[in-house]
């Protein structure tokens, strides 16, 4: 199983209960993990941490993404099919979404997408959680992802299946 990371899953990793100075094995597992092909971050995800956002992120969390390490061990490096992205939309949220609303979506289309390439074998990581009365551009990853049958589980479930402990060390 390949688990693509939302970039919520870093973002709260680091800010909560994972600080990368407080919990460094987490981020060497990772990097583990990541190289042995288990875990990756789309390109669309490890953008919206990099480029900052609003407001701009000035954390330990951008330059351990960027150091050579970790973006060669995590950064899935493939191309997303632009009609998928189109058909996620559409379908997923709203055929007549207003470029705002597009916006609002953010890169979760692309996630989906990446993990509709190989449906048996990847499983969307999100610390999102489901909201099925949502609507339109307002709607939460795990619901979409039920839309298209897209497998989907919280960070903690991805943990328990890749057995990380916190006296992990790299072999």
């Amino acid at each position: 199983m390949l688990y693509l990371l939302d970039a919520s899953v870093l973002i709260t990793a680091h800010n909560s209960y994972y600080p990368i100075d407080r919990v460094p094995e987490f981020w060497t597992w990772l990097c583990h993990v990541g190289d042995a092909g288990q875990v990756k971050v789309p390109i669309e995800c490890y953008e919206e941490i990099t480029e900052g956002g609003t407001p701009p992120r000035t954390d330990l969390l951008v330059p351990w993404l960027k150091a050579e390490e970790a973006k060669s061990a995590v950064l899935l490096v493939e191309d997303v099919d632009v009609a998928t992205v189109q058909r996620i939309v559409n379908e997923g949220y709203a055929s007549d979404l207003t470029d705002i609303q597009v916006e609002e979506i953010g890169r979760d289309p692309f996630l989906i997408a990446h993990a509709l390439t190989h449906p048996s074998d990847r499983c969307i990581v999100t610390t999102e959680v489901s909201r099925p009365s949502r609507q339109r551009q307002n709607r939460h990853l795990p619901d979409v992802c039920e839309t298209f049958g897209v497998k989907w589980c919280d960070p903690f479930e991805m943990l328990r299946a890749l057995n990380f402990s916190t006296s992990w060390k790299p072999s």
